[in-house]
């Protein structure tokens, strides 16, 4: 029964996202939670399988995002990847990862979402993300919950086995998968490693 409830509010947060209308301050605390409960049991290496449509940057465009899933189809009919960099610089970045987040909760096997250096408090701060959650809900706590989320965002993807897909690039000091799949991903990554192009 629970699952029932919470399968038709998500599809209700979808429909209203995919008019590019903003969640409750509420739903995105609840869809934050439940989405971190989906994505801590997935890899620093998550595996996906064909076929999959690649997505890269969106960058709060949200039109162009719903543009590829005219073109591509929706889910659960396409499988995505989406590689990273959900908000900042774009007008809708609180509608875009609310839809991206919100079609990853309702559809966790079809929708693979992995971080990018946008995902980031110190990167949202500079490039827009923490100034329009603040224009849209008078308060940072949509922020603070969209960025505790990144923490728990995949580093990459492999594809079938074969296709090794990330955001930017690795560390040097990173030589294999397994040494991948052991990092502690929970934390703001390095400012060392941040590197905004």
């Amino acid at each position: 029964m629970e699952d029932r409830v919470v399968v038709k509010e998500v599809d209700e947060w979808i429909s209203k996202l995919e008019e590019c209308k903003q969640l409750e301050e509420t739903q995105v605390k609840a869809l934050c939670e439940k989405a971190k409960e989906i994505l801590s049991n997935e890899s620093n290496v998550q595996e996906v399988r064909c076929p999959v449509t690649v997505c890269g940057d969106v960058h709060g465009q949200f039109h162009d995002l719903m543009e590829l899933f005219r073109i591509g189809g929706k889910s659960p009919d396409t499988n995505y990847l989406f590689m990273g960099d959900y908000v900042d610089r774009g007008y809708y970045s609180v509608e875009t990862v609310s839809l991206l987040v919100a079609l990853k909760v309702r559809f966790p096997n079809r929708i693979t979402i992995v971080r990018g250096n946008h995902e980031n408090r110190q990167i949202t701060q500079v490039y827009g993300f923490y100034d329009e959650c603040l224009r849209k809900y008078g308060n940072p706590n949509v922020w603070k919950y969209f960025t505790d989320l990144f923490d728990y965002l995949p580093l990459t993807a492999l594809v079938d086995g074969q296709i090794f897909c990330l955001h930017g690039g690795l560390s040097p000091s990173i030589d294999t998968l397994d040494h991948i799949r052991s990092l502690d991903r929970l934390q703001e990554l390095p400012h060392e490693v941040q590197i905004v192009q």
